[in-house]
């Protein structure tokens, strides 16, 4: 009942806000929607970013690294399996590896899995993996802004005068972001682009039927630029059960984030300390139900496993958000 009229209190909250035309910050509009969760750092320090370049039209696309985890529905390409083999023409690469590969937890065909299995999530395990930050410094710009820009195949001419794009790569690449968005969902799966804070929020409350919510991120601190290395695994801690939110930075000239429900998951917070010293916290998902994925993507080539026959988990980078309902007590 207490939650019920705090839910109803807050509606009417924004309702008269949007009804006085009163202009909020997404800050605020976060503690409102979502009052009892802390907003991420990388939150904030991307909001804290757009406010002295919102509104800059200047020739830029942000990129960011490649998301194994939204592709899941597609077959893995010859590309993304040779980028994990041991024989990449990277020497420098090659060293490192030599330096750091760790047998027990992978096979000999791959630097690392950037799938694994939930009991691969122990304490004490060793394991090799990249860097967890992701490099797409995308501002978090304000609704209120990015609804008066376009964003819209019909509209690709407009968007590249807006933002006066002229590099044909970052012109494909704002194409393939819209072109993405705008595909139809997969059977079982709701998604959505948000192209801004306000529009995250607003989603992961209706994806999740409540704002009684957990939202986490993936920590990194003092990291070098080791391109991979191990990692000792300290600490595993399981944050939740069932159904969640997972919001993924796309590549564009402002944050676009992709946001879809996970299914039936698994969560966990772990604790990790690289052999440079660098400590992780990692969001790990673990799906349960992985019946409708693609029996040649990514996940399946490298775990030697079928759908739906056993939990995949991975870790997301650290501007990847979660969302999650708060476990009743």
């Amino acid at each position: 009942m207490k939650f019920q009229l705090l839910y109803s209190l807050t509606i009417c909250v924004l309702a008269f806000v949007a009804s006085s035309d009163a202009a909020i910050s997404p800050e605020v509009y976060w503690k409102i929607k979502l009052p009892n969760t802390r907003m991420p750092k990388v939150i904030r320090d991307f909001l804290s970013q757009a406010e002295n370049d919102v509104g800059d039209t200047k020739e830029k696309v942000y990129y960011g690294l490649h998301q194994h985890g939204i592709w899941v529905f597609s077959a893995a390409t010859d590309e993304e399996i040779h980028n994990l083999k041991r024989e990449t023409p990277n020497a420098h690469l090659r060293q490192v590896i030599q330096e750091s590969i760790n047998s027990d937890f992978q096979d000999n065909n791959f630097l690392y899995k950037p799938y694994f299995l939930e009991n691969d999530l122990e304490k004490g395990n060793i394991i090799n993996f990249p860097s967890l930050k992701n490099k797409n410094e995308a501002p978090i710009w304000p609704r209120q802004f990015v609804e008066s820009i376009p964003f819209s195949s019909k509209k690709i001419p407009e968007i590249l005068n807006h933002f006066s794009i002229n590099s044909s790569k970052d012109a494909q690449t704002i194409k393939e972001t819209i072109k993405f968005c705008e595909a139809p969902m997969k059977k079982g799966q709701k998604q959505n682009c948000a192209t801004s804070l306000e529009s995250m929020v607003d989603f992961s409350v209706f994806m999740l039927g409540t704002n009684n919510v957990k939202v986490i991120a993936t920590e990194v601190q003092g990291e070098n630029q080791m391109l991979l290395q191990k990692y000792t695994i300290e600490e595993v801690e399981q944050i939740g059960e069932g159904v969640n939110m997972v919001c993924h930075k796309l590549n564009y000239a402002y944050a676009v984030h992709f946001c879809h429900g996970g299914g039936s998951t698994k969560t966990f917070m772990v604790s990790m300390i690289g052999v440079d010293g660098t400590k992780v916290k990692a969001v790990s998902i673990c799906h349960k139900d992985t019946s409708l994925w693609n029996p040649k993507g990514l996940p399946f080539v490298v775990l030697n496993v079928k759908p739906g026959t056993t939990s995949i988990c991975h870790f997301l980078q650290d501007d990847q958000i979660t969302f999650l309902p708060y476990e009743e007590a």
